[in-house]
């Protein structure tokens, strides 16, 4: 199963085309405007830095092994990430950003 943003170049012909070719994945998008994603998205990112990019991996195996590790020693001492904004900060900087779209004479 993958687990994929609604961002465009995911659902080209050329992209769906690969997924009808390989029946065995699974795509599930992720709804728009979901800002729990973020939360996800800044774990994978911790996950590239603390250990994908830092590693040499001459096989997939070896990096599977690496995530694996990485994943056994968050998970013996876990962190949640917090929200940093109250909700009425993310709503106004929301309501912000489409007052400024809506009056771009696009």
């Amino acid at each position: 199963h993958l687990v994929m943003d609604n961002y465009g170049t995911h659902k080209t012909p050329k992209v769906r085309s690969w997924f009808a070719r390989h029946p065995r994945f699974h795509v599930h998008f992720t709804p728009t405007s979901a800002s729990w994603i973020n939360q996800v998205e800044r774990w994978f990112a911790e996950l590239t830095e603390k250990q994908i990019r830092r590693g040499t991996h001459r096989s997939t195996r070896q990096l599977e092994q690496a995530i694996r590790d990485y994943l056994a020693r968050y998970n013996d001492d876990p962190k949640p990430f917090a929200w940093t904004k109250s909700a009425n900060e993310i709503l106004a900087s929301i309501e912000r950003f489409c007052l400024r779209i809506s009056n771009s004479a696009h």
